[in-house]
C-alpha cells in the first residue's frame, strides 16, 4: 500500500530526464556528511587554541549532533509543505553561513553555538535530498541515484578523519584547524549558485503541527542527549531520567499523530511493511557504522600509536572497499532483491572476523577486513536507502525522509554507545577492539535476520 495524498493537491515535478541537478544535491550530503566526522580529527587543535576544556568540546560535537536529531523530522515536513527545493536551499545557506561562524570562532562559546546552528541546517537539508531523489528522478534511475547518495554517504563518513588531518596538515594561511570548517564556503557557493538547476516540488498541507514539532524535537533530544553524554559521565541517574522521559514523549507523539487531522508524520506510512521493517533494519546497520569508526580509530591512535592522518591513510581501504560496490550495488540489488542486504551483512562479518584475527598484529594485517567491510558496506547501504522509501507517497516523502535520516543518527549515537560500553569494558585497547568487533558481528547477524522480514523484491 500507499500513503494517500491528502488535499490540496501536490506541486510535484514531473519525473526528470536528466540527473544533472544530483551532483548539487550531493555536494550537500558530503558537506554535511564530513561534518559529523572531521570534527574529531580537529578537537586537539581547538583545545589548544580556544583554550577550552574537555567538557565544551564534547559540547562541540554533541550540540551538533543534537540539532541534527531534533530537526530532521521537521525539516523533512517543512520541504514537503514550502517546496523541497527551496528549503533545501535555506538549509545549504544556513550550513555554509554556519560552517564560516565555525571557522572564525574566537571562544569555545561562539563555536557551540555556530555548531548547534550548522546542525539546525543540516537538519533542513539532509531530508529534502532523499525527498527530491524520490519526487523528480525517473523510477527507473532512482536505484542508480540513491546508490551515489549511498557512495557520498559512506566517503563522507570513510574520509573525513584523512581530509580533516590533510588539512590541519596543509595548515594554509596558519588556519590550522579553522580551515576544517572555512572549506565549506567555497564549496557551498559553488552549490547555491547551480540551485536552479534541482527541480522543485512540494505537497502543501493546511498548516504544520506545532505540537508535534515540540514533541518530537523533545523526545529525540531526550533520547540523544544522554547516549551521547552518558558513558563519559559514568551513566548518572539524569541519563536513566531522560531515556525513560524519551519512551513517554514518543508515546504522546504518537496518539497526537494518530488524531492530528495534519499530522507530522502519517500513521499510515508505517503500515507499509517496506517502510517499517526497512526502518528497523536501517537502525541496526547505522549502528554498526559511527561506533565502528570510533573504536578503529581509538585502535589505531592510541593503542597503535599512529596519527590522525596515519590512521585516516589507513581508513581508505574501508573506502576502497566501498567505491569498488556501492555504484554497482543497485545491479546486485535488480537481481537479488531484499538479499542484496543479507549479502553486503554477511560479507560485513567476514570483514570483521578478519580484523579481529588480525588485532594485535601488525596495523597492515587489518587492511584486507578493512577493505572487505567497505564492499559489504557499498553492497548494503544504497538498496537498504531504497527499500524504505521506494513504496512511500510522493507527498509524504518529505516526511519520510526525515524519519529516515533521523533513524540514521539515532543510530550511530546507540551505537556508539552501546559498543563504547564494550570496548571501554576490556583490560586492554587491543582486547577491546576485538571486544567489540565481536559485538559488531552480532549486529550485522541480526541485520540479515530482520532483512528477512522485507517484501521480496
Amino acid at each position: 500500500m500507499t500513503v494517500l495524498a491528502a488535499r490540496p493537491a501536490p506541486v510535484t515535478a514531473p519525473a526528470a530526464r536528466s540527473v544533472s541537478f544530483l551532483p548539487v544535491l550531493l555536494t550537500a550530503t558530503f558537506m554535511t556528511a564530513i561534518d559529523a566526522f572531521i570534527v574529531n580529527v580537529a578537537l586537539p587543535a581547538m583545545q589548544r587554541d580556544l583554550n577550552a576544556g574537555p567538557a565544551a568540546l564534547e559540547w562541540v560535537v554533541a550540540g551538533y549532533v543534537l540539532a541534527v536529531a531534533a530537526g530532521l523530522i521537521t525539516g523533512g515536513r517543512l520541504g514537503d509543505r514550502y517546496g523541497r527545493r527551496r528549503i533545501f536551499g535555506l538549509g545549504l545557506a544556513l550550513f555554509t553561513a554556519a560552517s564560516v561562524l565555525c571557522g572564525l570562532a574566537p571562544t569555545a562559546g561562539v563555536l557551540l553555538g555556530a555548531r548547534v546552528l550548522q546542525g539546525l541546517a543540516a537538519a533542513l537539508l539532509m531530508p529534502q535530498v532523499l525527498a527530491i531523489v524520490r519526487t523528480s528522478v525517473a523510477p527507473a534511475e532512482q536505484p542508480k541515484a540513491f546508490a551515489r547518495y549511498g557512495l557520498t554517504m559512506g566517503l563522507g563518513a570513510v574520509f573525513g578523519q584523512l581530509i580533516g588531518g590533510l588539512l590541519i596538515q596543509a595548515d594554509l594561511f596558519g588556519l590550522d584547524w579553522r580551515l576544517c570548517f572555512l572549506i565549506n564556503l567555497p564549496i557551498g557557493v559553488a552549490a547555491l549558485a547551480l540551485l536552479r538547476r534541482v527541480p522543485e516540488s512540494r505537497h502543501p498541507a493546511a498548516r504544520l503541527d506545532l505540537a508535534g514539532v515540540v514533541l518530537v524535537s523533545a523526545a529525540l533530544v531526550a533520547l540523544v542527549l544522554p547516549l551521547v553524554e552518558g558513558r563519559e559521565q559514568g551513566w548518572p541517574l539524569w541519563t536513566w531520567l531522560s531515556l525513560a522521559a524519551s519512551v513517554l514523549l514518543f508515546a504522546l507523539f504518537v496518539t497526537t499523530q494518530r488524531r492530528s487531522g495534519q499530522p507530522l508524520v502519517h500513521p499510515a506510512l508505517f503500515r507499509e511493511r517496506a517502510f517499517s521493517v526497512g526502518l528497523v533494519a536501517t537502525q541496526v546497520f547505522w549502528m554498526g557504522q559511527a561506533s565502528f569508526f570510533l573504536i578503529l580509530a581509538l585502535y589505531l591512535q592510541v593503542e597503535r600509536g599512529l596519527s590522525a592522518l596515519e590512521s585516516g591513510v589507513v581508513f581508505t581501504a574501508i573506502g576502497a572497499g566501498y567505491l569498488a560496490t556501492s555504484t554497482y550495488a543497485h545491479r546486485i540489488a535488480a537481481r537479488l532483491g531484499r538479499q542484496v542486504v543479507t549479502v553486503g551483512a554477511l560479507v560485513m562479518v567476514v570483514g570483521l572476523y578478519g580484523m579481529w584475527a588480525a588485532a594485535g598484529h601488525g596495523t597492515g594485517w587489518l587492511v584486507p577486513g578493512l577493505a572487505v567491510d567497505g564492499i559489504g558496506m557499498g553492497i548494503a547501504l544504497a538498496p537498504l536507502t531504497t527499500t524504505v522509501l521506494a513504496r512511500v507517497s510522493p507527498s509524504h516523502t518529505g516526511a519520510a525522509a526525515g524519519v529516515l535520516a533521523t533513524v540514521n543518527q539515532t543510530g550511530n549515537a546507540v551505537g556508539v554507545a552501546l559498543i563504547g560500553i564494550v570496548f571501554y569494558q576490556a583490560a586492554d585497547l587491543t582486547g577491546g577492539f576485538r571486544a567489540g568487533l565481536v559485538a559488531l558481528v552480532a549486529l550485522e547477524l541480526a541485520l540479515a535476520a530482520v532483512i528477512q522480514l522485507l517484501p521480496k523484491r
